[in-house]
């Protein structure tokens, strides 16, 4: 306290008081006095009277000061008191008297200062007994309490209605009288406060009958509001606000229901700012908390009836259910307590008090107010009466007239709202406290979405300004917001209403498909979880569209359609979102549910497209299957629907076609099968690789033709969905940029989109993007006009180098463009000159064609290296890609075919006695009109395609420029036009034939045909290889279209001469430039076609064995698509239809478990084979494998591919005009002369490229090709080499070459006993050795130049080699090389003399075997079935080079005489001498047999077991497939007894053989040369003799 008292009476002023404490005591009182606060004084005071009771200070000098101070303040003496109340209490407690003491006096000191009365209201009664104030203090306390319980507790009798009832009747009759005078509430306030005053009436009861009074009489409300509000000037604040309070809590009982008046009253009294909203809003029940509860159990609930109508549930756990929803609906029926807070709510917005409504809803749960009908249809009404004005104006549709909502009569109800800005602000605000329950007012829904429609269609309009469009674009997105949060959810508690759903759509359709698919998104994925009831409503939905789904069939499709209709009008998300997911399982109900919504409406059907959308983007799908090489099935099923769907109904397309684009942009082409399924339905355009001849003829039809005969599904009436499909493209800028995409894709799929996918899909999407894209761009080509097309696709050289789109692509795509102007130019041409001559039409189509085509020529060189140009000219390249195939011929059979069919099915209607008669006439005059257009497009099109041949005629002299060569001019030709263009599309393969048939017929300069079939024929294995399965079926199309122009040629001989005779595409001599057509001997003669068409066919066996062979997916299953589409021209000879068999025999064996793929394939490929052996012809019957009796051996045709398309050897063989007349024994020996012509023109042709100058004719592309083969050969060889020398392999070992059946007989069979004779002879003495050793140094020198060619010679020496020692191998070889230089130079002629000089003369001598066996096998690995392959393949490069160095080809005849002479006296000696020299190496021989069988005994069982598996029981052994396609196993048995019943004719052979090497090695080389010969070949005709001939010849062909 003394610290206090320091603070504002310090005690130096007491010590002066006197002098100067009092003054600056009183100036501080002063200064505090100024400030309003009280407790500054207060403290001043209460120190400066405690200072006297200390006794500091005296009583009087403290009076004295206070006596001042009382005038400074009027609450002074109040405040005064309050401080002497502090003291009195504080010195009561004291024990020391003298403090009390000095209190009681300085208070009677200050009597005069303050007055009596406030001193007795806050002293205490013993203070004021002590002071004299009262007498006693007990008497005092008593009165105190009389008075104040007179005053607080004491009850007045006017409380009670009963107990002053005149009064409260004459209150009551004057509230209730007629009000319609001149009576105001003024007047009447002054007579209610008169009745108060006489019968003294409680003024809160007198408000409480106002109140009632006022229930009662509600249209008065001018009066009583006025009255009230004077009335409570009379009382305190809250009175009014209680006594309604008490009001609502008597209507709070159990049973007890608040009148609707009350809440009326109440809410006006809000309106009117009478009472305040939270003061009245503590009084209402139910609690806000058990509002929470109760919206928390309905979500609950709702959640539970989700997991029921989800649940499995089994029949006899139904009933006991059903039972317990009904005791639980039961107990719900029981009435609910009144929600006086909902009630009041209403009555706010009957009478258009949204201020209040708004925050009482604001306090509960979102929606939990609206959810009851009678605040929604309150709500809902108030909304009517505002947007009256606005939708009288804008939103009354043409006609309709309406009843007119009359506005409020409340001055403070909300304004009516006038314009588009005041819906934004007001109603679109109410809108959405509303929320779902819009549904309980489908009037004002259809209102609400006719100003959306209205707002839309200003929106839409251009004129607006700037700011303007700012608040256009707010509203718009507050349109969007409504549209989600009210309108789609309101449709959803809708009962099937479909008018409301085509009215929602009128406003949607106007909506960007964007934001459309955003509410729909929206309204599948979040709108249903918002609100208990949607969540019912939701499962309900579900429930059943399952109901339905499981009923749904093809008979019942109208009955639940109508049911699929009801449901979808109201729920459409939820539908279609459970139909889609039972379509991706069961693609059987694509048909019944397409055919089931017919009963949607425009709405539904937009949310449709949507659902699909979504469905194919979820991510939770795999779109592959689990082996990961095929596609789903769910999105092949989902692609199906879609195309039929979109087809069938008026659906919106572009979103869908967005996100194809999108999805390729991308990188991903899995959805292009949705885009190939909706263009093949709605357009009708069908893609697919089975199509049939038949079909393929009429594709290159008109338009009307490939409708009626191209498809397999004959798609009718697709004008309208390719209408809307061409309008969707080309309103969203979709067609080029799906174009270019698919085009870019393509590379994509492989090198982007393939990465870890299995080689088989990449394939398939490879497959699916490219026929997509081929189908769409004949879409487009087909429904665009020519101003779109041309506006839409850029020029060629754009789209490659920019765009980066692949030729072939870029002129697919331009095709159409090219021919729409060319067409569009020549009628404006014909337009221009009215001339009808077929040559003045013709002009005017080049015309147009040169003008409409420059430009191309000139943009197409930006497309290669300049060095392309050189060989082919621009002109020919944009050509061949301008063109298709309705250019090139009239499928003349196909429009016969079509017609046929139409006065078919005409006949049919006619004898159809049930057709009603007017649909006969009908359909009579559509089949007769379709008649009449496929004859005229018929004719159009014959017109057509004469003048592109007059145009063709005109420029082929331009086309091919063969600068470098003519070889380089095929290879630019097939490597940038042909390959490209056909695998591009079945047409195009069928083209690519044709247009190579046609640069033939037109006899173009510098194309050789025959090398260019060639070069396609030749080496098929890496195009077949790098094919995808489509590409393949395309290539394997080509081939047979080109296979069908060569079996033609091949099949007649006047066909041949008409057609190639003298067409400078059959020249063999293939010079750069020129050509000089009179020469006939530099012409292709038919026989040897016909050789050159056997080898053909043999390197197509040998390419399809070889894929057969590797094992490899891609190899196997892309030959045998080949295959199976060549078939009707490939295999014609009997031998390689059987190699192939056997292999495809072999793959289906090895497939049926692995890949059944495969196994199919092989399986369908077989039966077909089989069922075509009847075709096959034996090889002498497809080709003359004898000499033919034709001209002199032809100039050689040039290199291709597989190392040489060279002619048949038969070409090769002397002439032979006189083989007819000669005797046996001159055949015999003209035969041997030409196996000896054979080898050494094989050996000097295998010299040849070393010597051989580039001039083009041998391309480095084919060496390339032929060292590969080569070296892998060699491989194989050396294995095979390795198997033969086992014993077991004796069968392979000792059958024929490949070429067994082709020898001359005699040649054959001797060679085969010499081989076994070798094997039997005893060893012979050291003496004979070293005889033989310096026989063979004698020897080498000629041994150096040998290189055995023909594989059976190979074989049989192979053998000896293996059973002999290299002395004896050497020896024979030596014998061998005389008897070749011999008939080279007795029967070849000078062309084995110029092959033998272009020889190297370096000596072989030291050369090691494997040199020499590498050679022999690079010879073997290109033997052909006839005498050998690479006599054919080597042929072109002898010639070559021989051309090179201008020899002279003329071919000297023999002399005849002469011959036979020298037959005569060398045969006798030859004899003696082989005889004796026979016996001697009998020895030796059979001692290195001994030998090799004692090593032989050495090789592992195992792989003796092995080999003989492999060597017996299939031909078609890894080892053997280089060698030949045609062989086929032999017995051992079948072997030995051959062998036995030739035995002794064959020693005598080998005897002869022997003296005769001995001879040559000493006598004169020439001599001994004839010698040899001409008693070699008397040797076998004696051995053999010609009945044994025919025996061998039958046997060998049983084998193959």
């Amino acid at each position: 306290m003394a610290a206090a008292t320091g603070m504002a009476l310090p005690a130096e002023w007491i010590k002066t008081w006197e002098k100067s404490g009092k003054g600056e005591f009183l100036q501080l009182c002063r200064n505090l006095c100024e400030d309003t606060a009280v407790r500054g004084i207060q403290q001043a005071l209460y120190e400066l009277a405690y200072h006297v009771v200390k006794g500091n200070l005296k009583h009087d000098q403290a009076c004295n000061v206070l006596n001042y101070v009382i005038e400074y303040r009027d609450d002074m003496p109040s405040i005064l008191a309050d401080v002497f109340c502090i003291l009195d209490i504080e010195t009561s407690c004291l024990e020391e008297k003298s403090k009390r003491d000095q209190f009681m006096q300085l208070v009677l000191a200050c009597l005069y200062l303050v007055s009596d009365t406030i001193l007795k209201e806050r002293l205490d009664p013993d203070t004021l007994e002590s002071l004299g104030l009262i007498k006693q203090s007990q008497q005092f306390n008593q009165k105190s309490v009389k008075i104040k319980t007179k005053l607080f507790y004491k009850q007045q009798k006017f409380n009670l209605l009963r107990e002053e009832n005149e009064g409260y009747a004459k209150l009551i009759a004057e509230l209730g009288q007629d009000l319609s005078g001149s009576i105001t509430s003024e007047l009447i306030l002054e007579n209610i406060k008169s009745l108060i005053g006489c019968f003294n009436l409680d003024p809160n009861r007198v408000l409480d009958i106002i109140l009632e009074v006022y229930e009662c009489r509600p249209e008065y409300d001018e009066f009583f509001v006025p009255l009230i509000e004077s009335y409570m000037y009379m009382c305190e604040p809250q009175t009014l606000c209680h006594i309604l309070g008490f009001k609502f809590k008597f209507y709070q009982e159990p049973n007890g229901e608040t009148p609707v008046s009350l809440y009326r009253v109440a809410a006006v009294l809000l309106q009117h700012n009478l009472i305040d909203l939270e003061d009245l809003y503590v009084h209402l029940l139910p609690g806000d908390n058990a509002i929470l509860e109760d919206h928390k159990r309905e979500i609950g609930e709702a959640k539970q009836i989700v997991r029921k109508l989800t649940m499995v549930v089994l029949s006899s756990e139904k009933t006991e259910e059903k039972e317990k929803e009904k005791e639980k609906e039961e107990e719900k029926t029981e009435k609910p307590p009144d929600n006086q807070k909902l009630g009041l709510l209403e009555a706010m917005l009957k009478i258009g008090d949204w201020q209040h409504a708004q925050s009482i809803m604001d306090q509960m749960p979102p929606f939990y107010a609206t959810s009851h009908k009678s605040i929604a249809v309150a709500l809902c009404q108030l909304l009517h009466v505002m947007i009256e004005p606005l939708y009288r104006r804008v939103g009354v549709p043409k006609g309709a007239k309406g009843t007119p909502v009359p506005a409020l009569q409340n001055k403070r109800a909300l304004k009516q709202v006038e314009n588009f800005e005041d819906l934004r602000k007001e109603v679109f605000n109410m809108l959405c406290y509303l929320g779902p329950h819009l549904s309980h007012d489908p009037i004002l829904f259809a209102k609400v979405v006719r100003l959306g429609k209205a707002f839309m269609k200003e929106y839409q309009s251009d004129g607006n300004k700037q700011d303007d469009k700012e608040k256009m674009e707010l509203l718009f997105s507050c349109l969007l917001s409504i549209t989600d949060q009210v309108l789609l959810p309101s449709l959803s508690l809708m009962d099937c209403n479909a008018c409301m759903s085509e009215e929602l759509w009128g406003m949607f359709k106007t909506f960007p498909y964007q934001y459309r698919y955003r509410l729909y998104g929206q309204w599948k994925n979040d709108t249903y979880n918002s609100h208990p009831l949607l969540v019912k409503v939701k499962a309900q939905t579900i429930d059943r569209a399952k109901y339905i789904m499981k009923r749904l069939t093809k008979e019942n499709v109208k009955p639940s359609g109508r049911q699929i209709g009801k449901l979808s009008h109201s729920n459409p998300t939820i539908l279609f979102d459970y139909i889609l997911s039972q379509i991706q399982k069961y693609d059987n109900l694509i048909t019944p549910v397409v055919d089931s919504l017919k009963y949607l409406t425009s709405l539904n059907y937009d949310v449709l497209a949507y659902c699909i959308i979504e469905a194919l983007a979820n991510p939770e799908k795999e779109r592959m299957k689990h082996d990961d090489t095929t596609i789903s099935s769910w999105l092949q099923s989902l692609a199906s629907f879609c195309g039929a769907v979109f087809r069938k109904y008026p659906i919106e397309l572009a979103g869908l076609l967005q996100y194809v684009a999108n999805q390729l942009k991308a990188g991903k082409s899995f959805d292009l099968l949705i885009l190939k399924e909706v263009v093949q339905k709605m357009a009708g355009i069908e893609i697919t690789e089975e199509m049939t001849m038949e079909q393929l003829e009429a594709m290159t039809g008109g338009e009307q033709l490939k409708a009626e005969g191209g498809y397999f599904g004959q798609i009718r009436n697709t004008k309208k969905s390719s209408q809307r499909l061409k309008d969707a493209l080309l309103d969203h800028d979709l067609a080029l940029p799906l174009c270019l995409l698919m085009a870019q894709q393509r590379n994509g799929v492989i090198f982007q989109e393939g990465g870890e996918k299995h080689l088989k899909l990449v394939g398939k999407l490879y497959d699916q993007c490219h026929d997509t894209l081929v189908q769409f761009g004949g879409f487009l080509a087909s429904n665009l006009s020519t101003e779109d097309y041309i506006k839409r696709v850029p020029s060629i050289d754009v789209l490659c180098n920019e765009f980066h789109t692949p030729h072939d692509a870029a002129f697919f795509l331009s095709r159409p463009m090219y021919a729409h102007h060319i067409s569009s130019k020549y009628d404006e041409l014909k337009k221009a000159e009215k001339g009808n001559k077929q040559q003045q039409k013709v002009h005017k189509y080049i015309t147009s064609c040169e003008l409409v085509m420059a430009p191309v020529h000139d943009a197409v060189i930006s497309l290669h290296l300049p060095k392309v140009w050189d060989d082919i000219s621009p002109q020919f390249y944009a050509t061949f890609w301008s063109l298709t195939m309705y250019d090139l011929a009239v499928p003349h059979t196909s429009y016969e075919r079509e017609v046929n069919k139409l006065r078919v099915q005409m006949k049919a209607i006619d004898d159809n006695q049930e057709m009603p008669p007017n649909k006969k006439k009908k359909e009579k005059e559509r089949c007769t009109a379709l008649q009449d257009k496929l004859l005229e497009e018929e004719k159009k099109q014959s017109e057509h395609v004469q003048r592109v041949l007059q145009r063709l005629k005109l420029e082929k002299d331009n086309w091919l420029l063969a600068k470098s060569t003519k070889n380089e001019t095929i290879t630019k030709f097939l490597q940038l036009c042909i390959f490209p263009r056909c695998i591009f599309s079945a047409i195009d393969a069928v083209y690519c034939a044709r247009f190579v048939e046609l640069v033939h017929q037109q006899k173009t300069p510098n194309f050789s045909t025959l090398l260019c079939y060639d070069r396609v024929f030749s080496d098929i294995i890496y195009t077949v290889a790098s094919c995808t399965e489509n590409e393949a079926s395309r290539y394997g199309r080509f081939l047979c279209c080109m296979l069908e122009t060569v079996t033609r040629w091949h099949s007649d001989r006047t066909i041949y001469e008409k057609e190639c005779g003298n067409y400078p595409g059959f020249l063999t001599i293939l010079r750069a430039t020129g050509f000089d057509g009179g020469n006939k001997a530099d012409q292709l003669d038919y026989e040897n076609f016909r050789h050159v068409v056997h080898k053909w066919h043999y390197k197509l066996t040998k390419a399809s064995v070889h894929c057969l062979e590797t094992g490899e997916y891609t190899h196997i299953r892309n030959i045998l698509i080949v295959l199976t589409k060549i078939l009707p021209w490939y295999p014609k000879v009997v031998n390689l239809g059987q190699a192939l068999e056997r292999r495809v025999h072999k793959i289906y064996q090895e497939e049926k478990e692995k890949r059944p793929d495969l196994y199919a394939l092989a399986m369908g490929y077989s039966g077909q084979l089989k069922s075509r052996k009847h075709c096959m012809v034996p090889e002498n019957d497809f080709h003359h494998k004898d000499a033919p009796t034709g001209n002199a051996v032809p100039k050689a045709v040039q290199n291709g591919p597989g190392g040489g398309a060279g002619l048949p050897p038969s070409s090769l063989t002397i002439n032979a005009a006189k083989l007819e007349e000669s005797t046996a024994e001159e055949t015999d020996k003209l035969k041997e002369k030409s196996q000896g012509a054979v080898k050494v023109i094989n050996k000097a042709a295998n010299t040849t490229p070393k010597v051989t100058t580039s001039n083009g004719n041998s391309s480095s592309n084919s060496k390339v090709v032929k060292e590969k083969e080569d070296k892998e050969k060699c491989g194989k060889e050396k294995e095979k080499e390795k198997k033969e020398k086992v014993p077991t392999a004796t069968p392979e070992a000792k059958m024929l070459g490949k070429d067994g059946k082709e020898k001359p007989k005699e040649e054959r069979t001797n060679k085969e006993d010499k081989a076994r004779d070798t094997k039997e002879k005893t060893p012979k003495s050291d003496k004979e050795k070293e005889k033989a050793k310096r026989d063979e140094k004698l020897l080498k020198d000629e041994k150096s130049k040998i290189i055995v060619t023909n594989t059976e010679s190979k074989t049989t020496i192979e053998k000896e080699r293996e059973k002999e020692p290299s002395r004896e191998r050497d020896v024979m070889k030596d014998m061998k090389t005389k008897e070749n230089i011999r008939g080279g130079g007795g029967g070849g002629g000078e062309k084995a003399q110029v092959a033998g000089s272009l020889k190297s003369p370096v000596p072989r001598s030291d050369a090691s075997d494997c040199e020499r066996e590498q050679k022999r096998r690079k010879v073997d690995s290109h033997c052909s079935p006839s005498h050998s392959s690479t006599v054919k393949d080597n042929l072109s490069e002898l010639k070559e080079s021989s051309a090179k160095h201008y020899v002279n080809h003329s071919v000297p005849t023999l002399s005849k005489s002469k011959e036979r002479e020298v037959d005569k006296k060398d045969l006798d000696k030859s004899r003696e001498r082989s005889r004796e020299r026979e016996k001697k190496e009998e020895k030796e021989r059979k001692d290195r047999k001994r030998d090799h069988s004692n090593s032989d005994r050495e090789v592992p069982q195992d792989s003796m077991k092995r080999r003989k598996e492999e060597n017996g029981t299939t031909g078609s052994s890894k080892h053997s497939k280089s060698v030949s396609p045609s062989d086929s196993p032999r017995s051992n048995e079948k072997e030995k007894e051959k062998n036995k019943s030739k035995s002794s004719s064959k020693e005598k052979g080998d005897s002869i053989k022997v003296e005769k090497m001995e001879k040559s090695s000493s006598g004169s080389k020439k001599e001994s040369r004839h010698d040899k010969e001409k008693s070699e070949k008397k040797e076998k005709r004696d051995s053999t003799g010609g009945k044994e001939e025919k025996k061998h010849h039958k046997s060998s062909d049983k084998h193959r």
